[in-house]
């Protein structure tokens, strides 16, 4: 089979299952999977298709959003290190806001079991696992619960971070750039990350690299907004610098 031929029949099975993967594509072809990265940059280039971690959605797709499960495990090894590096953020005592996200949650189950903390979030998964925690004030904001990410959206969550104010935020994002900020695909839960931000005297944005440069369609902040980006060295030094000339200082775990 020419390239042409590869690439057409990879476009058919991305619109028709919502994405593909370099690994799935690679053993249906029967080529490597640096043939298929070519194949889908070329895509990519064509405006045919959207270039994510592990493979491709078809362009225009913006409101693409895996669910927890597949998040969970995707980039395991980035989000643990970038987890570790968070804990170095914390304050002595006061108060946190975790934001729902699968490396958010690495954070939580590393907190030490000595620290005395306020903590509020909006997650589901993060509020059982601190449940028992014996040295955490934790407070869960309620609202709507979205079934992909298990986090409260809408009025109650927004009228809540209207009410408090935080030492620190961590927060997550689906994609992040100089030019489009922070994004992610569902407009409900972009309010409650924008209102989380406005609670928070300090922003720390936790995110793997292979977020950089992915948008999505409902925006929540610039980059500006956050203080503090930890990331892996996936990122570029390249990259990690025009960031800092935003102003954000960048950690790469």
């Amino acid at each position: 089979m020419y390239a042409p031929e590869r690439q057409q029949e990879i476009l058919r099975l991305a619109r028709d299952g919502g994405r593909v993967d370099v690994v799935s594509l690679a053993e249906e072809f029967q080529v490597t999977a640096e043939t298929i990265r070519r194949d889908l940059k070329a895509l990519d280039r064509a405006g045919l298709l959207r270039r994510v971690h592990g493979g491709a959605i078809p362009a225009g797709r913006l409101d693409f959003e895996p669910d927890l499960t597949e998040r969970e495990s995707t980039a395991a090894d980035e989000k643990d290190r970038i987890a570790k590096a968070a804990l170095a953020e914390l304050p002595r005592a006061g108060t946190v806001i975790l934001d729902a996200g699968t490396t958010v949650a690495r954070l939580a189950g590393a907190l030490p079991l000595e620290a005395e903390l306020t903590v509020v979030t909006h997650s589901l998964p993060i509020a059982a696992r601190l449940a028992d925690h014996p040295g955490l004030q934790l407070h869960l904001v309620g609202g709507r619960v979205r079934h992909r990410t298990r986090a409260a959206v809408d009025a109650w969550a927004l009228r809540a971070y209207g009410e408090i104010r935080a030492d620190v935020l961590f927060v997550a994002a689906n994609g992040f750039s100089t030019d489009q900020g922070l994004t992610t695909p569902d407009l409900a839960e972009a309010a409650v990350k924008r209102a989380a931000i406005a609670a928070a005297r300090r922003v720390v944005l936790l995110a793997d690299s292979f977020k950089y440069g992915q948008e999505h369609f409902a925006r929540f902040g610039d980059l500006s907004d956050v203080d503090l980006l930890i990331t892996d060295s996936g990122l570029s030094p390249e990259d990690a610098r025009a960031i800092e000339r935003g102003g954000t200082e960048v950690v790469r775990a």
